[in-house]
């Protein structure tokens, strides 16, 4: 399910409890909201909003670390493959054909991972199932180094391509963690009760129902922004494919 999708179910939920409450306030006797009643809602309304605020601040903060991860992997993928580039331009004759193939394997990551630089996700059935950079890996095993200075620059190249592979397959590992839906479930429960207990205490007015539905808002925009950035190849906030076109222009030259 989209994080879209999944926010918007919430934000039903949540203004499904504050339609529950609100009716409630009605058809309830007026013992059950007022005096002694009404402070155990008020307490019990912000023990749970105290907790949810807590769980929601704990995956603002893992998402964020999840997307700030994949953004220093590109960046780091980035580096590397200029540094790389500049080693087999040093190397000699014998990496033309590597520095040649380059490139191509960089801007087929690239449509890979930013597939027209759209909205819709990474192929992440392709970027399993490339081989561009294991074909570089193999050729520069291939090289025959006549110097000291060559089988340097072999070994730092293999490196650096053994480097860029791994940061690949931590993207695509990454991409397979998801948010347990039980948790979500229960997450959805505790909006919809504690909206339910504010929809039971506010008053029937357009001024209150306002706050409730920007609060109800706010909280399904949070939830949001935890699904999108703890899935940072995918949706509408995806990380940036700068670093690797900045790559690109740089190599080969």
């Amino acid at each position: 399910m989209s994080a879209p999708l999944t926010a918007f179910i919430i934000f039903v939920c949540m203004f499904c409890g504050m339609a529950l409450g609100s009716y409630l306030r009605l058809v309830l006797p007026d013992d059950h909201t007022q005096a002694d009643s009404k402070n155990i809602l008020m307490t019990s309304a912000g023990m749970m909003a105290t907790l949810i605020a807590l769980i929601i601040g704990l995956l603002v903060t893992s998402a964020k670390g999840t997307y700030d991860v994949a953004t220093l992997s590109i960046t780091q993928t980035g580096a590397k493959i200029i540094t790389l580039d500049y080693y087999l331009s040093r190397y000699g004759s014998e990496a033309k054909e590597v520095r040649e193939l380059l490139p191509q394997a960089i801007a087929s990551g690239i449509e890979r991972i930013w597939p027209n630089e759209s909205k819709h996700g990474a192929d992440l059935a392709k970027m399993e199932s490339e081989t561009e950079m294991a074909v570089i890996y193999n050729k520069i095993r291939e090289f025959s180094a006549k110097n000291d200075s060559q089988k340097y620059l072999q070994t730092q190249a293999l490196q650096l391509i053994d480097d860029i592979m791994q940061s690949r397959w931590m993207l695509i590992e990454q991409s397979q963690t998801k948010l347990p839906r039980v948790f979500l479930v229960a997450l959805t429960f505790w909006l919809t009760v504690l909206f339910a207990q504010f929809g039971l205490l506010a008053p029937r007015n357009r001024t209150a129902m306002s706050a409730l539905l920007i609060c109800a808002l706010s909280m399904s925009g949070a939830i949001f922004l935890i699904l999108e950035l703890n899935q940072p190849l995918e949706g509408t906030i995806k990380v940036s494919s700068a670093p690797l076109h900045k790559a690109l222009l740089l190599i080969g030259k």
